[in-house]
């Protein structure tokens, strides 16, 4: 699935990857593949996901996300 994340500066990261972790506002969350079409506010907390065999993580202010097509945006206001 393709991944994008942004910030009202930039876009810090758009490609493939295999699972997308949230803060979400009523707890963490994973999203796979072929997930259902979902928009949910995200918290502060950490962002982790999976690209190339290898896990990234970040910290984010919070935000929101949505998941429609196989594609995932995630806006936050800041990564520290």
């Amino acid at each position: 699935m393709k991944l994008e994340i942004i910030t009202p500066e930039q876009i810090y990261f758009s490609g493939e990857v295999s699972l997308v972790t949230l803060p979400g506002a009523k707890g963490s969350f994973t999203v796979l593949d072929h997930h259902a079409p979902i928009i949910s506010f995200l918290n502060k907390g950490k962002l982790v996901y999976e690209t190339g065999g290898q896990t990234k993580e970040l910290n984010i202010s919070g935000g929101f996300m949505e998941m429609s097509h196989n594609n995932v945006t995630v806006a936050v206001e800041t990564l520290d």
